[in-house]
Order: structure tokens, then C-alpha cells, then sequence
């Protein structure tokens, strides 16, 4: 069976993955994609109040599986879009172990922290200060295959560059350059990565 491709969306909050991810569910035309989003995992948690150390141990444990099913689906032979927020060191290392390097476009949904912010206060369902706090953690690592800013063109456009440059996408590809720089035998992750109570996001 052959593996599915995978688009990978990283960003801040508010950025703008979501809507280009949905746009991307709309014109792509060559597969069956299913976007999956960090954030419908978060939804799918109990209500129930969670100390602090309980909620960053359950937070942990979702990131872990998100990135898991993520590889359980292309795996089947399934393409997806992929929609997450890369704010902690251990977050790319884990995707960087678990996920298939070649088979990864890593896309960075890049957009200016004012307009974050302007964002985040018209939706009002984030935290404000939420894209602030993550601004220079997820683009920390400096590799994409492919870079957008959602500020100077519309998540459409966003998708259809994207869908432009997948049959192109480069070897290596980022991930295997990003496996090479940071998955050497003396770099490996630590299976319990640290906790961060920073975000839910």
C-alpha cells in the first residue's frame, strides 16, 4: 500500500491554518484528503475542570496521539492536510520521529503579529496574548518546504500555491532535512517529553 501524502500546516493561532486548510479540502483534485486538526482533538477531551499538572499530563498525552494518528491514517493511504501549532521543541521532534519524512510537505502559515493580534480580538474565542506567547517558538527551526503569509493573500490563495507546488515538492524534503539536524543517534527525543503548561493550543 502506498502511504499517504501529508500537508502540514504550522502556525500560530489565528494565523489562518484552518481556513487554508479548508480551502485546500476544496481544490485539491488528485486524492481523497481529510484535515486534521489540533484543535478538534483539544474538543474531543472531557469537560470536566483539570488541575494544572493533570491538564498538561492530558495535554501531552493529545499531542502524542494527534501526531500518531496522523501517521495511522497516511500510513492506510490516506493524504492529509494537518493543522498544528509546533509551539514546543518537543512537538517537532515527536512528528519528526513518528511521521514519514519523505511523504511530509511541511508548509509555514506565517502572518505579522499585529494582525494576530487584531485577529485573535475580533474572535474572542482565544485567549488574548495567546499568538504573542507563540510567535517566536513556531517558526523557531527555520526549514519549510513551502512558506505562505495569510496577511498579503487570501487562505484560496494560500491552498492553490500549495496545490501548485506538491507535485513539485523538493528531496530532501524539510522534515528529512529537519530528521537529519535533529534525530541524530546522540539527539534522539525522550520517549516522555517535557511537560509546558504554556497552551492548549
Amino acid at each position: 500500500m502506498t502511504p499517504g501524502r501529508i500537508i502540514f500546516l504550522n502556525g500560530t493561532s489565528s494565523s489562518g491554518k484552518s481556513s487554508v486548510a479548508r480551502e485546500l479540502l476544496e481544490i485539491l483534485d488528485d486524492g481523497v484528503f481529510f484535515h486534521l486538526a489540533v484543535d478538534a482533538f483539544n474538543a474531543m477531551r472531557s469537560k470536566r475542570e483539570l488541575g494544572a499538572e493533570e491538564l498538561d499530563t492530558a495535554l501531552r498525552r493529545t499531542r502524542m496521539g494527534f501526531h500518531r494518528s496522523i501517521a495511522a491514517m497516511a500510513e492506510a493511504g490516506n493524504d492529509i492536510v494537518v493543522d498544528h501549532v509546533l509551539s514546543e521543541p518537543w512537538r517537532l521532534l515527536d512528528c519528526l520521529t513518528v511521521l514519514r519524512p519523505e511523504d511530509v510537505l511541511f508548509v509555514g502559515v506565517h502572518c505579522p503579529l499585529d494582525e494576530l493580534e487584531r485577529r485573535e480580538q475580533d474572535r474572542g474565542d482565544r485567549p488574548l496574548g495567546l499568538a504573542a506567547n507563540q510567535y517566536h517558538l513556531v517558526h523557531h527551526h527555520g526549514d519549510y518546504d513551502l512558506e505562505c503569509d495569510t496577511s498579503t493573500v487570501s487562505p484560496r490563495e494560500c491552498a492553490q500555491q500549495i496545490k501548485e507546488f506538491l507535485p513539485r515538492r523538493p528531496s530532501p524534503t524539510a522534515f528529512t532535512r529537519l530528521r537529519r539536524r535533529y534525530l541524530t543517534d546522540d539527539k534522539q527525543p525522550s520517549t516522555t517529553p517535557p511537560l509546558h503548561s504554556m497552551s492548549e493550543l
